[in-house]
């Protein structure tokens, strides 16, 4: 798996406006699409780390060129103070923990 960590700065008070849209942009995942999960910080509930994974590191790029990925962020990044800082890298290690019922 391939993917990329985010650190993103919100607009105070649009947090709200920001996961709605990122909601329904999920609505309709890309190809070899995995998963993704956003993070608040407690130490600035305005910073968010949002974690995507793709099937491939291939897939990650193709869906970076996408047309639609470009109009999807312009969508999302409004809401942001700054460019977000991305870090892109290959998943070395992905653990399931078995719940203990």
């Amino acid at each position: 798996m391939y993917g990329t960590i985010a650190k993103l700065q919100v607009r105070p008070g649009k947090q709200d406006k920001f996961l709605a849209v990122m909601a329904e942009l999920g609505k309709t995942p890309p190809p070899e699409f995995v998963a993704a999960d956003s993070y608040r910080m407690d130490a600035d509930p305005d910073e968010l780390y949002l974690v995507v994974l793709f099937e491939s590191k291939e897939a990650y790029h193709a869906n970076a060129n996408r047309p639609e990925t470009h109009a999807d962020y312009l969508k999302w990044s409004a809401f942001l103070t700054a460019e977000p800082e991305w870090h892109d890298g290959e998943v070395i290690q992905a653990m399931e923990m078995e719940s203990s019922k």
